[in-house]
């Protein structure tokens, strides 16, 4: 883990930049400033947990920035009391901050050493409610109900209709759709009772979604 101070120092100059964007939620910056985010982060790149740069991770996959991940976890707009899906654990930073917030939070993910990376660090932090485990995301998760907040992190080429089954009546979905061939874009879907309301936000730097479990890794 860094120091504490550099943490601290990381966070606040993280919340000057994001403020000019509308990012003010105190429940959800309190939430991100008690989950020290080097946690998560590969040894090697612990100094740099901070900073608005990528961060390799195993399996080819890697952390978003600081700005990018707090930025799509205020597009979610998690609440107290909620349900929540992440499909792409990664490092397992997003899914503990949601648990700081939310009532329970699944995340999945394709590789296993991820899934016991993310575990690893939410058990240091004594988080509880989260449940981390290896899964194939791309069609869904059948068995498992509805959830009031979906957040996926891996492209698609156009909406899933399995996800938005998931939701809620006044639940979001969050998910990159490639817009283009080379342009990702963060976009939100909001259900209210069986209407869809597609929101386009911001651009982000996600790989194409695999499907099925990881063979080895």
């Amino acid at each position: 883990m860094m120091p504490a101070l550099a943490e601290q120092e990381g966070f606040a100059a993280m919340v000057l930049r994001l403020r000019a964007e509308g990012v003010t939620s105190k429940g959800l910056l309190n939430a991100v400033e008690q989950t020290p985010r080097s946690v998560f982060a590969p040894p090697l790149y612990k100094r740099e947990a901070m900073s608005s740069r990528m961060i390799p991770l195993e399996c080819g996959s890697f952390m978003e920035g600081y700005d990018l991940s707090v930025r799509i976890l205020n597009a979610l707009n998690v609440k107290p009391g909620q349900r929540i899906l992440e499909v792409g654990t990664g490092s397992g930073f997003t899914a503990a901050v949601m648990a700081r917030i939310a009532e329970r939070v699944l995340t999945i993910d394709r590789y296993r050493s991820l899934v016991a990376g993310a575990q690893r660090g939410l058990e240091e932090l004594g988080i509880r409610n989260v449940i981390a485990r290896q899964g194939d995301g791309s069609n869904g998760l059948i068995g498992e109900g509805t959830f009031d907040r979906i957040l996926v992190t891996a492209a698609f080429d156009s909406l899933p209709r399995s996800y938005t089954d998931h939701l809620v009546s006044g639940g979001v979905l969050l998910l990159p759709i490639m817009v283009t061939e080379k342009e990702c874009r963060m976009v939100r879907i909001t259900r209210t009772g069986s209407r869809f309301e597609r929101e386009d936000l911001f651009s982000a730097p996600y790989l194409p979604i695999v499907p099925q479990l990881a063979a080895y890794l």
